[in-house]
């Protein structure tokens, strides 16, 4: 059996992702984990079993939106609140108890309930349209909130003073206090008349007593927790862990141990930030990266060569050559957070510059920046530049029209002034499948930070579009599918090489094919073929 356990954490707290329907997605929910769960979901190549350590009330429907709903999982919290429920169900908030005289007021948003005239409770769903959870409210403030799970019970109760937190009590099925935990210090208590906890063998429970009624925090009850259950497990078990500050304490329970696997993914788990975590990650069985370019940071921060060490890309190439070709203008996507000031000022000059040579050309900045007013912020940041340059901020902001009595009365040759068209735009994409969706209208990419976003690489060898960045990757060969370019001063003739010419633009089509081709579902189920084969031939450490 190969086990996950992820790091889908809500910032390094032990809680889920998951939010209400209305609030602006400030993350994505995909990583290297979500990835490889869909893989072998979806071939049945090895049996696997997700093991989750935070608590997850609504992970029914985190796993829908994977589709991977039926993927097998343990839960650390379903096994300390001894839940054995499954499935989620469909229940309504008009099934709690209210008092008597209650009124219920509908918003485009939540539902608010009144009594008396006075703010009692207000209520938040999820993107499946269940309750997430109740807040309750005295004298204007928050009082309790009780977290919904959405297999149709209260799984957590938040108790507020003055609107502050006080702790937390997680519940059991059957609304019984399990332990709480306090805010201040994180320090736990467990129930002494409840203090018991669910081990599960195949389809045989086992209740086991906690060692203690008093923890110094909650991570010590998942490591007591999750230490118990792995116990029962055999010994060609293997243990692939995603890198993450709330993984550690776990992969020191299970390295040199069992048979375990490291997945590093992007910036989630920099060791050159936790330089104690060095001769862990030396002793783990084997290492997966995301990447060609976290595969050498890894062997220059751990200062040897690493023998047992592999890039998997954490996303697949799917050619769906996009609609770019069919449009009449060219749309260049031009990344652009975490962009140096110096760097991003010389970009914008010079992507300006290009215009004038190609009216059909357009450029859209695209940022994972979730902040509400962020394009508007980021396009005034380009007016002021391409006005200091010499150019009409006018293709970055258009005029704006004064809206007064004289409106009529425009003299004929301000009638006849020529109107600058708009040339810049913002794409806003937070989550991979706006991401995606915005990709298959560009014409091609100009990504001019250090390290080029991964996924957008990978969309670009998917829709065969050009890529222009600063350094070679796996994903682009200099000259055949796109340009390396460190002067920002050639970005405009790497620009008209492709745009300027139709043949150009095709020859690299082809080129985007064929390396497409090495990022394949079945490429990268071959290469966890042969991490497994290794593991498996591995004696137990």
């Amino acid at each position: 059996m190969l086990y996950f356990i992820p790091a889908w954490y809500q910032q390094n707290k032990w809680k889920e992702l998951e939010q209400s329907w209305h609030t602006r997605r400030m993350h994505t929910e995909f990583d290297d984990t979500v990835k490889q769960v869909q893989m072998f979901h979806r071939s049945g190549m090895h049996d696997f079993k997700i093991l989750l350590l935070s608590h997850t009330p609504n992970f029914r429907h985190f796993l829908h939106r994977q589709g991977v709903l039926h993927a097998s999982y343990w839960s650390c919290f379903d096994a300390i609140q001894e839940v054995t429920k499954k499935k989620a169900v469909v229940f309504s908030f008009h099934n709690l108890n209210w008092p008597e005289g209650i009124e219920f007021v509908y918003t485009p948003f939540v539902v608010v309930a009144y009594l008396k005239n006075e703010k009692y409770a207000q209520i938040e769903f999820g993107e499946a349209g269940n309750p997430i959870e109740v807040a309750m409210y005295q004298n204007g403030l928050v009082s309790k909130r009780n977290i919904y799970d959405d297999r149709g019970f209260v799984s957590a109760m938040e108790a507020y003073d003055q609107g502050k937190l006080l702790y937390t009590d997680y519940l059991t099925e059957a609304g019984v206090a399990k332990m709480r935990v306090y805010a201040d210090d994180g320090r736990v208590e467990i129930n002494p008349q409840n203090n018991t906890f669910l081990v599960f063998d195949g389809d045989e429970v086992e209740t086991v007593k906690f060692s203690s009624l008093n923890y110094p925090n909650l991570g010590e009850v998942i490591r007591e927790v999750f230490y118990t259950h792995i116990l029962m497990n055999n010994d060609d078990d293997i243990f692939c862990i995603a890198m993450h500050n709330q993984n550690i304490q776990v992969a020191n329970e299970l390295i040199g141990r069992e048979k375990c696997i490291l997945s590093f993914y992007g910036d989630r788990y920099r060791i050159k930030d936790h330089p104690e975590a060095k001769e862990l990650v030396k002793k783990a069985g084997y290492i997966i990266t995301d990447s060609e370019a976290t595969s050498r940071y890894l062997v220059r921060e751990l200062g040897e060569e690493i023998e047992n060490l592999i890039d998997i890309s954490p996303y697949d190439s799917r050619m769906d050559f996009g609609i770019s070709g069919e449009l009449t203008v060219q749309k260049v996507l031009v990344p652009v957070d975490d962009l140096p000031e110096d760097r991003f000022k010389a970009l914008v000059i010079q992507l300006a510059s290009y215009l004038p040579q190609n009216e059909n050309a357009m450029i859209h900045l695209f940022t994972r920046n979730a902040t509400y007013n962020w394009p508007e912020v980021l396009l005034n940041k380009v007016a002021d530049i391409v006005e200091e340059a010499g150019f009409d901020r006018r293709i970055v902001i258009p005029e704006e029209i004064e809206d007064d009595t004289a409106e009529n009365e425009v003299d004929l040759e301000d009638e006849e002034e020529e109107e600058i068209p708009v040339r810049f735009f913002v794409e806003q994409c937070v989550d991979e499948l706006s991401v995606s969706k915005c990709i298959r209208e560009q014409r091609i990419m100009v990504d001019m930070r250090h390290n080029p976003d991964l996924y957008l690489q990978i969309n670009c060898i998917s829709t065969a579009i050009p890529q222009i960045i600063r350094r070679e990757t796996q994903y682009m060969q200099n000259m055949y599918n796109g340009f390396v370019v460190k002067d920002f001063e050639q970005i405009p003739a790497a620009l008209d090489y492709f745009l300027g010419s139709l043949a150009n633009w095709n020859q690299a089509k082809v080129y985007s094919y064929d390396i497409a081709q090495k990022f394949t579902t079945r490429k990268l189920l071959e290469k966890w073929k042969e991490v497994r084969a290794y593991m498996e031939s591995q004696e137990r450490k």
